[in-house]
């Protein structure tokens, strides 16, 4: 894949200070296919998200470059393959043929006709029924009975019961690794993840109220809660545990959980 900007100037700044990019991945703990991906602009190979964000705010520090010069090169590198997307394919409906609205119009016309003739007689009847029904009244000298009475208005309906208050966000964690680590998963006290996952792995999972993450290497392990980046576990190259909720969601002034 062609390189960009960001992706030249990003190898360039590193074999000018002659830092390979195993020394960046042992500095760093970013996975080396990781770092070509970024060198490359090959963003299928990324996690994608924060995770490439922090990819790049790692590798700027550690060259010494400015880390939000290199993420505003990223985000217009990122905008320019968007931009560069072929458009979708349009499925051009075929037309219609021209007889077609004639023959809806003729299909109306006939349907108006009917509903006419229909009326017509309709009405014939009713005069005819209320004619013979004035005369019997008139024979009979008995005045025609009026109508019943309106019923009774409906009582009002009852007000609605107001709705309890709006319940917890529910917890969406999503884990992305960056090396080979054991990982173990709890979700609201029940184990849903106990296995070894390889470098760039990613994965997601849904709780009520918390999630318990142990790690054996802490800095390999990068999470997210409801789209925010998470702290690490631990201290880099060891193992750690933590425990995510409700209360790790930063809040907005209005009190809703931003995203």
């Amino acid at each position: 894949m062609a390189m960009g900007n960001f992706g030249e100037r990003l190898k360039r700044e590193r074999e000018m200070r002659e830092v390979t990019l195993a020394e960046i991945t042992a500095a760093t703990r970013i996975g080396t296919r990781f770092l070509e991906a970024l060198e490359n602009e090959d963003w299928r190979k990324l996690p994608g998200g924060v995770f490439n964000r922090g990819f790049v705010r790692a590798v700027a520090h550690y060259l010494g470059l400015d880390e939000e010069s290199l993420l505003g090169e990223y985000d217009l590198a990122r905008a320019d393959q968007a931009a560069a997307a072929p458009p979708p394919v349009e499925n051009r409906i075929p037309p219609l043929p021209r007889w077609l609205p004639a023959l809806a119009v003729l299909g109306i016309l006939i349907v108006l006709a009917g509903l006419f003739a229909a009326g017509r007689y309709g009405w014939r009847r009713y005069s005819a029924h209320r004619a013979a029904r004035h005369a019997a009244a008139a024979t009979l000298h008995v005045p025609p009975q009026s109508p019943p009475p309106l019923a009774a208005a409906s009582a009002p309906a009852a007000a609605p019961i107001p709705l309890s208050a709006a319940t917890s966000t529910p917890l969406q964690l999503s884990i992305s690794t960056s090396a080979a680590a054991r990982v173990r998963i709890l979700a609201d006290d029940k184990v849903i993840l106990d296995a070894e996952l390889g470098a760039g792995e990613n994965r997601h999972f849904s709780a009520s109220r918390q999630f318990e993450i142990f790690a054996t290497d802490s800095s390999a392990v990068l999470l997210e809660l409801n789209g925010q980046a998470m702290p690490p576990i631990g201290a880099p190259g060891s193992s750690g545990t933590i425990v995510l909720s409700q209360k790790d969601l930063r809040q907005a002034p209005n009190g809703n959980t931003q995203p």
